[in-house]
C-alpha cells in the first residue's frame, strides 16, 4: 500500500516536470488509506518560491479536511524535504514521512539545500542574510494581546 502512494508522488513529479510546471518533485498526503492532498513543484510556473510539492500537498489536504492539523496523516514525497518543507511538515503535525530521493541526490542535480541547513545552524548575526530587530516594543503589543486573548485557538 505504501508503495502505491509513493508511486503517485513520483508520477506527479515526472508528469508535472515534463509539462514544464517546475522541478522534479511530487508529494501526496494520505489519511486512512486515501489521498487527501496532492502537490507538485510549481515554483517556476507560479512564480512562487514556496510552491514546493510538499507545501502544495499540505495546503490541499488542509483545505479538503478543513483543518490545520494533519496529525492523522502521512506524507509521501519523491524527495527528502528541504528545510522549508520540513518546517511545514512539523507545523502541520504529520505523523510520518516517506521519501524517494535523498537531499544528496537532489544536490547532484542542482537542488542543494545544504547552504540553508548550514545557515539555520548559525546564530542570526553570522548568517549571510542580514537580520536586525526593529521596533520590538511595538511588536510586543500583538504578543501581549495574544497571551491574554481568552478565545485564542492554539496551533
Amino acid at each position: 500500500m505504501k508503495s502505491k502512494f509513493m508511486r503517485e508522488a513520483i508520477r506527479l513529479s515526472v508528469r508535472q516536470m515534463r509539462a514544464g510546471k517546475g522541478g522534479p518533485f511530487g508529494a501526496v498526503v494520505v489519511r486512512k488509506g486515501e489521498i487527501v492532498g496532492r502537490g507538485f513543484n510549481a515554483v517556476t510556473s507560479t512564480n512562487d518560491p514556496t510552491a514546493h510539492a510538499e507545501v502544495m500537498a499540505i495546503r490541499e489536504a488542509c483545505r479538503k479536511l478543513k483543518t490545520f492539523k494533519l496529525d492523522d496523516c502521512e506524507l509521501y514525497t519523491s524527495c527528502e524535504p528541504c528545510p522549508m518543507c520540513l518546517s511545514a511538515i512539523y507545523w502541520a503535525r504529520l505523523k510520518r514521512v516517506f521519501y524517494g530521493n535523498t537531499r544528496k541526490d537532489a544536490a547532484k542535480i542542482g537542488f542543494d539545500d545544504n547552504v540553508i541547513y548550514r545557515e539555520l545552524a548559525m546564530s542570526i548575526h553570522k548568517r549571510s542574510l542580514p537580520m536586525k530587530q526593529l521596533l520590538p516594543g511595538e511588536a510586543a503589543t500583538a504578543f501581549a494581546e495574544w497571551q491574554d486573548k481568552p478565545d485564542k485557538q492554539r496551533y
